[in-house]
């Protein structure tokens, strides 16, 4: 509206000195020739006065004009501008008083009306909150319990978009995406589970489960075993989520999938197997050998001492070669010929915390931890071993009547396990005591148990010695036993949530259309809106990216837990004028994965989603120049929201990111990080869908043509 404005003004300045020079001209032809001369000979040195006044009295009328402009013509646009933003996005704002009184006073009333807006909408609100508690409350207990199952368990529509998940189907989900050699994440609400699970297979498991659903079965389910693009073994149990339809019959709405990676589990039984064999193959010469020599033996009962030597010697030899055969076998593959038993992750300062409860509450023994890794995460029988030290515990009181009991908690040097001392001051348990308490059933005042130490640490692979420190006078008992590795901090969530979102009952009564995405509803898709930060603002000059972040739009909800970050080797120096604004060093790109191996995992992150970015030419031009190089090209349509806030906002002088926050209320949180950026676009693009349905753009086509219209879709890099 500025720039039409000076456009008009420079047309009326325009307009007047052409009809002042048309005037003048008129009077000059209608004059005498002498009165003609006269007068030029009266006005031609006075010119330069001629065009002053002139320049002058356009100047007063333009002042003039821009005073009426900015009184009484700018405040009703900016004022709608703002109304509108007020109305459908940032519902806390309120129109400043601006221009003539008439329009002060209007914004006055105007804010008057939305606080009472507000009031009414926050009381029938709190009306429709108390209507949904319950159903609310079933939602999240639900949600919960989902959330903290031990099984992997995937809930899709009919379409195979994934609409629920559990915190064990992430991690499973993302340990199969980085065995592919890929950075992105295989699970996200309104993802494709075909990404895991072949299309055909899941085809096969619907047609089996409508047809027991047609039979009438009570006992529905199908089972079946496929390979993950990376090669990994995955069991899956697939069972029905049952709709009524509008005619009363019922039909499938949905599946279960509960998944578990048996490849573990079927490298150890195909050792088993081999070991198995290895033996039997090994161990059968040498038999043949061994009954031969013993038959001959029997038999010729007179044979002579040198032939009886000899052959006892060959009994002799093969015998050893088996006994060392097999103790080799057991050293070398002690691991899977163990009994394997259920083993739960917990973390290492809660087993210590549960065993200190339970000796102090039992046995009136005092505890104190001397030494304990917090980032330690154990694999164990988490019951059993807690008995099992208790048992040492009671043991060591009943035999040397020990007050204090001191626990450390370390890793072990190789790493694949940990040490769990427990130290007193005072007599040293010789060897034969040690071994008669591990072969004893353990009993805890009067809790009998009918393992026994040894089964314990059998049950956990490890093991249980005794060692005395004597220029100390301590002694301690070791268990060694497994570690697993580190929970990732699933319950650590962005913006204050308290728990991830790791369902979407909507999408149930969602389908893919057939239709294509440009007719699609903007409400309707699903966005993924990422940023880059770079080694510079030039990609043509060969400038790099050095970070992609990206957090993921389904429904209308924005996914904080299933953000994207990533580092990347630019594979040249880092401008420190660059590390000023984003404040990423050399140091902290040393070791990160290169934009070729990046890029992939990008990509399938963003797959069958629109791309958003603010100022999205910028980041979209680095991508294009990666193609070659990497072969991932991005095809899908791209929102900028740049572009997007001067079509909502074609009157507001700033379109930064920062200028819009503003404007929509959002907080800047990890300003120029890519994560953090991504994050604050997101926010912003969702406040502003609602503002271009309001100017009757709907689509994902209307929202592009009206892009394509502004000043700065313009800009190239």
């Amino acid at each position: 509206m500025k720039r039409q404005f000076h456009l008009a003004l420079a047309a009326l300045c325009a307009f007047l000195a052409a009809t002042v020079l048309a005037v003048a001209l008129a009077l000059w032809l209608d004059l005498p020739a002498g009165d003609q001369a006269l007068l030029a000979q009266l006005l031609l040195p006075r010119l330069p006065l001629l065009l002053l006044v002139l320049l002058a009295a356009c100047g007063i009328i333009a002042w003039t004009l821009h005073r009426v402009w900015r009184r009484h013509l700018a405040p009703p646009w900016l004022m709608t501008e703002e109304l509108r933003l007020m109305l459908r996005a940032r519902r806390s704002l309120r129109l400043a008083e601006q221009g003539a009184a008439a329009f002060s006073g209007l914004s006055v009333e105007i804010n008057a009306l939305a606080d009472q807006r507000d009031a009414l909408e926050r009381d029938v609100l709190e009306q429709i909150q108390s209507a949904k508690a319950t159903l609310e409350e079933e939602r999240n207990r639900l949600a919960a319990l989902m959330s903290e199952l031990s099984q992997s368990v995937v809930v899709c529509n009919p379409d195979g978009r994934i609409l629920l998940y559990n915190n064990r189907a992430r991690r499973e989900f993302q340990a199969l995406a980085q065995e592919g050699g890929t950075a992105g994440a295989l699970i996200g609400l309104g993802r494709s589970i075909f990404a895991v699970v072949e299309r055909d297979l899941i085809s096969h498991g619907l047609d089996s489960l409508q047809r027991q659903l047609d039979r009438g079965d009570q006992t529905r389910g199908v089972n079946f075993v496929t390979a993950s693009h990376a090669g990994q073994l995955v069991r899956v149990q697939m069972a029905p989520v049952l709709s009524t339809a509008a005619s009363g019959g019922r039909h499938l709405g949905g599946y279960v999938l509960m998944l578990d990676n048996i490849t573990r589990t079927v490298e150890l039984e195909s050792r088993r197997d081999q070991i198995l064999q290895q033996l039997t193959e090994g161990s059968r010469a040498a038999l043949a050998n061994i009954r031969a020599a013993v038959e001959t033996l029997l038999d010729y009962g007179d044979i002579e001492a040198g032939q009886r030597d000899r052959f006892l010697s060959i009994i002799s030899d093969e015998v050893r070669g088996m006994g060392s055969r097999l103790d080799q076998t057991l050293e070398r593959y002690a691991d899977s010929l163990k009994a394997r038993w259920p083993l739960e992750e917990m973390q290492g300062a809660d087993l210590i915390a549960a065993a200190q409860r339970r000796i102090e509450a039992r046995l009136q023994i005092a505890t104190r931890v001397d030494e304990l890794d917090p980032s330690l995460w154990l694999k164990v029988d988490s019951y059993s071993l807690i008995q099992a030290i208790g048992y040492l515990a009671s043991r060591l009181k009943e035999s040397f009547g020990i007050r204090l009991l001191r626990f450390r908690l370390s890793p072990a040097p190789a790493g694949r396990l940990a040490h769990l001392d427990m130290v007193w001051t005072g007599a040293a348990v010789s060897t034969e005591t040690l071994s008669s308490w591990e072969l004893e059933a353990m009993n805890l005042s009067g809790e009998d148990s009918p393992l026994t130490l040894r089964d314990v640490m059998d049950r956990h692979g490890g093991e249980l010695w005794f060692q005395r420190i004597s220029a100390s006078q301590q002694a301690y008992f070791r268990l060694l036993i497994p570690v697993a590795e580190p929970q990732d901090a699933a319950a650590v969530f962005a913006h204050g949530e308290s728990r991830p979102e790791y369902y979407d009952f909507d999408l149930f009564l969602r389908r893919d259309q057939d239709r294509g995405l440009d007719g699609r509803a903007l409400c309707d898709l699903s966005y993924t809106v990422f940023d880059t930060e770079t080694t510079g603002l030039e990609p043509s000059a060969g400038d790099e990216i050095i970070q992609i972040g990206a957090v993921r739009i389904v429904n209308g909800r924005l996914l904080h837990h299933e953000g994207y970050e990533q580092l990347i080797d630019p594979r040249r120096p880092l401008p420190p004028a660059a590390t000023a604004i984003h404040g990423i060093t050399g140091e902290m790109l040393a070791g990160a994965p290169g934009i070729e191996q990046v890029l992939p995992g990008f990509h399938q992150l963003a797959e069958d989603t629109i791309l958003v970015a603010h100022n999205a030419a910028f980041d979209m031009r680095f991508l294009q120049l990666k193609e070659a190089a990497t072969g991932v090209r991005f095809s899908q349509p791209v929102l900028d929201t740049l572009l997007l806030s001067s079509v909502i906002h074609p009157n507001q002088e700033s379109h930064k990111l920062e200028a819009i926050a503003e404007r929509f209320g959002v907080s800047l949180v990890g300003r120029h990080t890519a994560l953090g950026d991504a994050i604050v676009t997101a926010e912003i693009f969702l406040k502003m869908i609602p503002l271009l349905s309001a100017m009757g753009i709907n689509t994902l086509e209307q929202a592009l043509a009206a892009a394509r219209q502004t000043y700065y879709a313009r800009i190239e890099y």
